[in-house]
């Protein structure tokens, strides 16, 4: 069952006003591959409350001077780090019930 922070039910013009971000800057955090909304049929951007969440993050660290770039990168890392942890533990698990992949 996916979380309610997953599901990308929130408008662009809601997110302006939970973030204070501009919708133009939500735009180009979507642009530069730091946020991925889906999209309605009528092509409206959709959010989920994890978005607003990373959204604001974002907010923070450009206001610290950090580069979109730089948090691309970070957010790659970061990624990697969580695949390798999942792996960690999937091959944990199946070595103590003898399992194969």
């Amino acid at each position: 069952m996916t979380s309610y922070k997953d599901k990308k039910v929130i408008t662009i013009g809601v997110v302006h006003e939970l973030t204070g971000l501009s919708e133009r800057q939500i735009r180009y955090y979507e642009e530069r591959g730091l946020v991925f909304p889906d999209r309605s049929k009528k092509g409206t951007r959709k959010y989920s409350f994890h978005d607003v969440e990373l959204l604001m993050d974002i907010a923070n660290k450009r206001e610290e001077g950090v580069q979109t770039y730089e948090i691309r990168q970070d957010m790659k890392k970061e990624e990697k780090k969580r695949q390798v942890r999942e792996e960690m533990l999937r091959g944990q698990l199946n070595a103590h019930f003898n399992m194969r992949k």
